[in-house]
């Protein structure tokens, strides 16, 4: 079985490939020249230096190739345009890629996310029927990835998960607030309500629904199956870490102010205006019952159990 991966060299695509791996697939990474291999560094892969925006460098990558991860993805940018330019252009270069060369093809499978869809409206956890409501550049983004990958199903056998926050070692984003915890306080801004998965957990659902051929043509809410309050999160990280933060409370109305600030910074951080504009909803939960049911997905680890395992990494490599 051969796989491509774009992303493979991020923390949600390198715990993929090592996945992969061990289940006897041959697989190829799409790198940049920028990129960093040191999550895939003495792995038996093959490296294809290429770009998602750039059709020429993904023909041969994709020739022949029976299974497609379109991992990539970009997470923080200024723009919405930036947004655009990888996560649509980027995923209609690459599916117009596999159209040309790969023919023989069995799934090409595409991560999305909960904020393709928003946050819940009703106080429920999202179904897959819901009617997408992004209110971040990001989410506008990945859901329009997401039309595009669904627009070629009659001709390109495609399966879609939409994860919420996905956290575990190697985690970049979820790591400012185990810092935060460690350093003794959290900025709170209130009760909100949170579906998670670990990313071992997302990496087997991944790979069971692309080899699952009853989940062809299928879109997916993937996670532990539990709602986390806010507190919840942040005890469970003070658990982990043994340190008890104070909570310093931010007021709604500071929200919009501190995006305006952060909006004028050069440098992107995961705490930006975009992402504020998903902060200031209180309900980011999905319903996974659709992934366990059709192909018996079964998620083995809860957040404070998985808050504990990603503390240690990032302690024995210095992160934390």
């Amino acid at each position: 079985m051969r796989a491509f991966v774009t992303g493979a060299t991020g923390f949600i695509g390198s715990h993929l490939v090592e996945s992969l791996l061990k289940e006897g697939f041959d697989v190829n990474c799409l790198t940049r020249s920028s990129s960093s291999l040191r999550y895939i560094e003495g792995l038996n892969v093959g490296l294809v230096e290429g770009d998602c925006c750039k059709s020429e460098s993904l023909y041969e990558a994709v020739e022949n190739c029976d299974y497609v991860f379109h991992i990539a993805g970009l997470t923080k940018a200024r723009t919405q345009a930036e947004f655009n330019t990888v996560n649509v252009l980027g995923t209609e270069t690459l599916l117009k890629a596999v159209l040309a060369k790969s023919h023989s093809i069995k799934r090409f499978f595409y991560l999305s996310s909960l904020a393709a869809t928003g946050p819940s409206r009703n106080g429920c956890p999202l179904k897959e029927d819901c009617e997408p409501m992004p209110v971040s550049d990001y989410g506008k983004s990945k859901y329009n990835g997401e039309r595009l990958v669904y627009s070629y199903r009659n001709q390109i056998p495609i399966t879609i998960i939409r994860p919420p926050a996905v956290y575990g070692p190697k985690d970049r984003d979820l790591l400012m607030l185990f810092k935060m915890v460690n350093a003794g306080f959290v900025p709170y801004w209130g009760k909100s309500l949170y579906s998670f998965i670990y990313v071992e957990d997302l990496v087997n659902g991944i790979i069971s629904s692309t080899l699952c051929k009853e989940a062809e043509g299928e879109i997916f809410f993937i996670s532990d199956g539990f709602i986390y309050t806010s507190d919840d999160i942040i005890d469970a990280i003070a658990d982990a870490i043994e340190k008890e933060p104070l909570k310093i409370a931010i007021p709604d109305f500071i929200v919009p102010l501190l995006g305006a600030m952060l909006k004028r910074m050069k440098k992107v951080n995961i705490i930006n205006n975009d992402k504020l504009r998903e902060i200031r909803f209180k309900n980011w939960t999905c319903d996974s019952t659709k992934i366990a049911t059709m192909i018996n997905f079964a998620p083995k680890v809860k957040f404070k159990e998985g808050a504990k395992w990603t503390a240690n990494w990032y302690r024995i490599h210095k992160w934390l």
